[in-house]
Formats: C-alpha cells, structure tokens, sequence
C-alpha cells in the first residue's frame, strides 16, 4: 500500500483551505491585531487558552509573544492558561475541568485585558466558561473556532472578534490556527515596529 497518494492530498487539502480563507480571515485577523496592540499599549496583557492541541498553539504563541516573533522587541503580557499543570489539576479536582481556565481568569484577568481562547469544535465547556469569565472582569475575546463555531457563537459579545476556520477536520482547524497565528504575530509586530 502507498501512502504517497493520501500524503499528497492532505497538502493539497491544506492549501486549498489555505487559499479559500485568506480573504474570508485577513480582516477579522488585522482587527485581532490591533485589539491585542492597543491593550498591550495601554499596560494591558493577553491571556490565551485552548484543549489539547489547541492548549500547545496557545503555548506557541504566548512563547513568541513574550520572546519574539521575526524581530527584537521587549517581550509583550502573555499568559496561557493551559501551561500550568498544578494549577489545572488543583482546579479540575476541587472545581471540576470545566472551570480550569473560569478560575484563572477571575483570578488574574482584568478589565481591559484580551482573552485569546481557541476551540476547534466551540462547544468545549470549560472554553464556554471562560469567555463568561472574560466578560464578566470586562475583556473582550478573540475567539478562534473551526466549523460553524459551535455553542461559543452565542456567548460572543458584539464588540468580540471571531476568526473561524471554515472546516470541520481538527488537523485542517489547527493548520489554519499555526498560520491565523503566525500573522498576528507579525502584524503586532508591525503596528508596534513598524513595516520593514
């Protein structure tokens, strides 16, 4: 049996969903952006949280946001929520897993700050209650979600920004997560360095 056929189709999956979401994602992803650099600039911080693999792309980016991305810079308020195993653990056994990230977020978010949450399916409980959690200290949410965004579509507020993956396959969602990643990273960059 040769895998090469199958191999060469999840490229040609990839790219094709790469290239339909371009247009459909550049917009929602430029105002994420700026959110993220006009809280930063006014001494605010991003907290960010996923399951599974969308906890490691939360990781990833709060790695380059508080390092670097392309360029030097000072390193920028970042926190993934999901990074800490003894608090998760401590949470998810006295308050169950729904309230892993709820519990953290009332504990360090403030008003002002961003909530970067990521659910491929948007219909994980404990995402569900941390965006309440977010609304209720005053963030706003970019809220990154894969097929018709699920049951986290109806906790958004208006002045929220989602960025949905227009598929339902979790390995196609978290390809388009790495990338809507990697140019948020690079657009603060830009906003705050300036275009090379």
């Amino acid at each position: 049996m040769s895998l090469v056929p199958r191999i060469l189709n999840h490229f040609e999956e990839s790219a094709r969903l790469k290239l339909l979401s371009a247009e459909l994602l550049a917009a929602p992803v430029a105002e994420a952006a700026a959110l993220i650099v006009a809280a930063l600039l006014d001494d605010k911080k991003v907290l960010t949280c996923g399951n599974g693999g969308s906890a490691a792309l939360a990781q990833y980016f709060a790695a380059h946001m508080l390092n670097r991305f392309d360029m030097e810079r000072p390193g920028l308020a970042t926190l993934a929520l999901s990074a800490d195993n003894a608090t998760l653990t401590s949470i998810a056994n006295d308050s169950g897993f729904s309230q892993v990230f709820a519990k953290q977020i009332l504990a360090l978010g403030h008003s002002g700050d961003i909530f970067l949450v990521m659910s491929t399916s948007g219909n994980s409980q404990n995402v569900l209650d941390a965006i309440m959690a977010a609304h209720d200290r005053g963030m706003r949410v970019v809220a990154m979600s894969g097929g018709d965004g699920g049951d986290l579509m109806e906790l958004l507020a208006e002045n929220d920004i989602h960025i949905g993956i227009p598929h339902e396959t979790t390995a196609r969602i978290h390809e388009m997560y790495l990338l809507v990643l990697h140019c948020l990273c690079d657009s603060i960059d830009c906003l705050l360095l300036g275009a090379e």
